[in-house]
Formats: structure tokens, C-alpha cells, sequence
């Protein structure tokens, strides 16, 4: 690490071929361009007979879904189930709306449960760029949202959110979120501006959070609409970062995970703790924060606090999203690795295709 210096511009365009850096900076050009397509895109008017969404999706295309799930717990008369499975849930029946999601269009764990859910009733939309997806929902009468936008799928992450908001707004589910996307574009460009590789390591939250992370291994702590965002960071830490990642939820952790803190002891110095905090929390999460926070004291364990910013939900849970989709770029550049490739997951589908 002490060989490669964050504030070289340099090092980027040597290390990350693919453009990975230039598909973080497009999150909010990304989230105002699906906002967009989906307020014009039509809906059957029968789509709103419904009383349960159901998305199927793996990997970078359900996080997406994840995210909205936690963002309208506390709004949307109906809920919301991320499938990430083979199959199809035994309770989809004619008051189901299921959106298959998957970018690439060929997700072997989507499409065995599309597949069969075209034999049911159940109302049903893709959303994806292509592949036999696009072609099976075509063939059968089934509305496409098309994701006009090239890029790894975990880094379409607003192609793959935002249209879900869209969908349950246009259908009545929840309020209008016109004016938070519009806050959310505003802050997301802010941020991303003090978060990039122009902005000085002494001034860039990213490049410093991405080093104290580097030889150590990650855990991520979330509690209401920040849980997901910390899930999102493991994730982005995994498939960026190529390195060891995990995520727990708040109140949660606080039944299990905080009683296996002293041990191993040669593990715990090794370990950081990264908390995500939200204003929207209450005042007996806040409460669980500071109480864990001297557990981990008490162990030994590092942590530290990253803080949302703006005023809605959803400004605040996407920016936490973006400082750890930026951490883990950077700490990609640190391990001196191309964060964009995800070898090993290629090397899988093949083994399972020849299998």
C-alpha cells in the first residue's frame, strides 16, 4: 500500500481499464434517467389489484430491490419480498406483482422462476437490458422496462432502484417521490464531487476509510434504511474490492453478534467495524449504537461512524451507499487490482453450465 498514492491520477487509468471510477460518478445521472424512463413507461391499469410485489433477482440486480423494501417498510400498504432463489414462492397467485430483475437478462436463478410464473396469473414485469428474459416476457405479452445503460450490473444500481420506487408510486403504493428523487440527484452529485479521484486523500472520506479498511476485515453495521445500505457495502467490498466483507443488521446483532465479540482475541484487532447512521433512527436504536459501540471498545474491535447526508430517506440512504461503493473502489486501487472483473463468479457459471 505505501507505493500507491490516492491522489495520483495516474494510477486510475492503469488500474481500472474498464471504467468502473467513471460509472460511480454516473449514480445520479444514473438515478435521474431511470426516474425518468419509468414515469413514461405504461403500466396495465390491472396492475394495481394487487396485494404483494415480489422481485426476482440475484446479485447486483436485487440489491436494487433490497433498498426499496427498506425504504417503504414504513409507507407501503403492501409488502415487499426480494426472491433471491431458484423458483417461484408457492403463494404467487393472481394478486402478485412479480418483477423479474436481472440486467444481464440471462440469471439462471431468475429465469427458473419466471419461467414458471408465466403459467400463473399473477401480473408481471421485466426489468433488464436483454438476454432470454426480454425475449420470454415479449413472447408472452409482458411489459419490458429496458435498461438503456452499459456497465457491470452492481454498478447500474439506478436502473435497478429507482424504477421499483416509480413502479409502486405510479400504482398508488406510495406517496409521490418526484421531489426526494430531485433531492437525491442534488446531494448524490455533491458528494460524488468530494468523493472522486480529484478530490484530495486529506479531504475524501473515501480514500481515508479505504485505507484504515485495507489488510483488515470489514464489517458493516445498519440499522432502518441504512440495514441495506450496509448490506450493499459488503457486497461492493466483495465484487470491487475483491476482499472479505460482512454485514449485520441493528437491532438484530445485538441478540447474537455482540456476545461473540472476544473471540477469537488474535482476530479482533484485525477487524473494523464501520457503523452507518441515519437521523430517521429512533432513540432506542441510537441507544444501541452507543452501547455497542463500548462493547466493541471493551473488545478491543476498531470502529467508526459514516453519517447520511440530506434531508429525505432516500437521499440519506443512497448517499451511505455511495461512500461505500467509493470506499471500495479505492480499496481496490490499495490491493492493486481492476475492480471490475468478477472472475471467480465467471469461472462459477461455467462450472454450472458444464454441470
Amino acid at each position: 500500500m505505501k507505493d500507491i498514492n490516492l491522489d495520483d491520477s495516474t494510477i486510475y487509468q492503469k488500474m481500472d481499464p474498464e471504467g468502473m471510477l467513471v460509472r460511480l460518478k454516473e449514480l445520479p445521472m444514473q438515478c435521474q434517467q431511470a426516474w425518468q424512463a419509468m414515469m413514461s413507461f405504461e403500466l396495465p391499469a390491472n396492475y394495481k389489484n394487487v396485494d404483494k410485489i415480489i422481485i426476482l433477482g440475484m446479485g447486483g440486480s436485487a440489491i436494487g430491490g433490497d433498498l426499496v423494501k427498506s425504504l417503504v417498510l414504513s409507507e407501503a400498504r403492501i409488502p415487499v419480498i426480494v426472491h433471491r432463489d431458484y423458483g417461484l414462492p408457492a403463494f404467487v397467485d393472481e394478486r402478485t406483482l412479480l418483477i423479474a430483475s436481472s440486467y444481464s437478462g440471462n440469471t439462471e436463478e431468475t429465469l427458473s422462476g419466471f419461467e414458471p410464473a408465466l403459467k400463473t396469473k399473477a401480473k408481471k414485469l421485466a426489468m433488464t437490458t436483454g438476454g432470454k428474459l426480454q425475449k420470454m416476457a415479449e413472447a408472452n405479452n409482458i411489459p419490458v422496462f429496458k435498461i438503456e445503460y452499459r456497465a457491470q450490473p452492481r454498478a447500474a444500481l439506478g436502473f435497478s432502484f429507482i424504477p421499483t420506487i416509480g413502479v409502486m408510486q405510479k400504482l398508488g403504493f406510495i406517496r409521490d417521490k418526484s421531489a426526494d428523487i430531485k433531492e437525491t440527484v442534488q446531494v448524490l452529485e455533491k458528494l460524488s464531487t468530494k468523493l472522486d479521484e480529484k478530490s484530495p486523500f486529506n479531504s475524501n472520506p473515501a480514500k481515508q476509510m479505504a485505507q484504515r479498511l485495507y489488510g483488515c476485515l470489514p464489517v458493516i453495521y445498519g440499522a432502518g434504511i441504512a440495514a441495506e445500505a450496509a448490506h450493499r457495502w459488503k457486497t461492493q467490498l466483495n465484487e470491487n474490492g475483491k476482499a472479505w466483507a460482512f454485514y449485520e443488521v441493528f437491532p438484530e446483532l445485538n441478540h447474537n453478534a455482540t456476545v461473540g465479540y472476544p473471540l477469537p482475541r488474535e482476530i479482533a484487532s484485525r477487524i473494523r467495524v464501520v457503523l452507518l447512521r441515519s437521523p430517521t433512527f429512533n432513540e432506542r436504536i441510537k441507544l444501541r449504537y452507543e452501547v455497542t459501540c463500548e462493547l466493541l471498545k471493551q473488545a478491543g474491535v476498531a470502529y467508526e461512524f459514516v453519517d447520511s447526508e440530506g434531508k429525505s430517506p432516500l437521499s440519506q440512504m443512497v448517499s451511505l451507499v455511495m461512500v461505500g461503493d467509493f470506499t471500495s473502489y479505492y480499496l481496490a486501487i490499495l490491493y492493486k487490482i481492476d475492480p471490475s472483473p468478477v472472475k471467480v463468479i465467471s469461472y462459477l457459471k461455467e462450472r454450472l453450465e458444464k454441470g
